[in-house]
């Protein structure tokens, strides 16, 4: 059966209202709002053809249709008007994510995770960057008690991590710096996984004659870089799925609540992302996510990428306006961060 020009108006005038109504839409319904200058019978029997190719679903409690996943998928695929955002958004996002940039990497990527659940009114889910992945950008040791020491740990993607490390005895000022210009030199650059024990072999070469530095520092300094640092997860907006009709039902609300806070699942629905990847219901392997859209981003610094964003709703979500708020806060993300990293250098 042919999917003609008429077919596609017809698909797409269900999928808008049902988007912004969340009834389901009948023939007259569809010749009342749109001027397509044909029948509702005419229509009621193209959308019996929609039906037929999978398109639209009829639903047994009304005379109206909704649109199926696969009909959500050739929507965003070919169908979907682009939206742009209005000045006034593209300010606030700016202005928002700037403002975030004196902070952490963390702090910027939790400040997103808020700004897009309250502009998108969904729940947005973002991983934090991975120590793992980065590269060292520069080891600090600081004197903070006689048997305590600071080490602040920065990588090149802006993740810092703070240890204490204990040691058995004061160490001096000065040995503590000539430690931190020897590890800054030994370390920089590399990235965690490339910090082998080698490298603690050169390091221990390197402080022969001073082995109670390497015996009270380098175990745990290797030891705190080592840590399986598993991405941390921020959520925001959960009980922003509560505002959908669909979701009234309580066994679908609490499976999709289940969903949000399990984080294994959380990971692998957020992995292997592009600049944009759209899942829609059952294309998410995860079956909490079937009534669910799923729509993912990178932010990166250049082109290495440092996490994902996403966000999750019903599968009759706004996909024009969340995707373009997702690319808007994405960019400023990276934008945000770049400025974080320059002004550190």
């Amino acid at each position: 059966m042919e999917m003609d020009e008429r077919k596609i108006k017809i698909l797409q005038a269900i999928i808008n209202d049902y988007i912004n109504t969340a009834e389901p839409v009948g023939s007259r319904t569809i010749a009342k709002r749109h001027a397509f200058g044909i029948s509702s019978a005419t229509i009621r029997n193209e959308m019996a053809d929609l039906e037929e190719m999978g398109y639209i679903e009829h639903l047994h409690t009304s005379s109206g249709r909704k649109p199926s996943n696969k009909g959500y998928r050739l929507y965003v695929d070919k169908l979907m008007l682009k939206t742009e955002l209005s000045p006034e958004e593209d300010l606030f996002i700016k202005a928002q994510l700037l403002n975030s940039a004196l902070y952490e990497v963390d702090k910027i990527v939790r400040q997103a995770t808020q700004l897009l659940s309250e502009l998108t009114k969904l729940t947005c889910i973002v991983q934090a960057p991975s120590f793992e992945k980065g590269r060292l950008k520069s080891i600090q040791l600081m004197s903070i008690d006689n048997d305590k020491l600071l080490s602040v740990i920065i990588t090149d993607s802006g993740i810092i991590k703070n240890d204490i490390i204990h040691v058995k005895r004061r160490i001096s000022n000065e040995d503590l710096a000539k430690t931190t210009i020897l590890l800054n030199a030994r370390l920089k650059n590399l990235s965690i996984v490339e910090i082998n024990l080698m490298v603690v072999n050169n390091l221990k070469k390197d402080l022969e004659g001073h082995e109670d530095i390497f015996n009270a520092i380098i175990p745990a300094l290797y030891e705190s870089l080592s840590e399986d640092n598993n991405e941390e997860i921020y959520l925001e907006g959960a009980s922003n799925i509560f505002n959908y009709p669909e979701f009234k039902d309580i066994d679908k609300a609490r499976e999709f609540i289940s969903l949000i806070y399990d984080k294994p699942i959380i990971r692998n629905l957020m992995k292997d992302v592009s600049d944009i990847t759209i899942s829609i219901g059952d294309e998410n392997f995860a079956s909490s996510a079937k009534d669910c859209s799923i729509i993912t981003s990178v932010y990166k610094i250049g082109t290495k990428p440092l996490g994902s964003i996403a966000i999750i709703g019903p599968t009759r979500m706004p996909y024009s306006k969340v995707i373009s708020l997702l690319t808007k806060v994405a960019n400023e993300i990276n934008e945000a961060i770049s400025i974080n990293l320059i002004d550190d250098r």
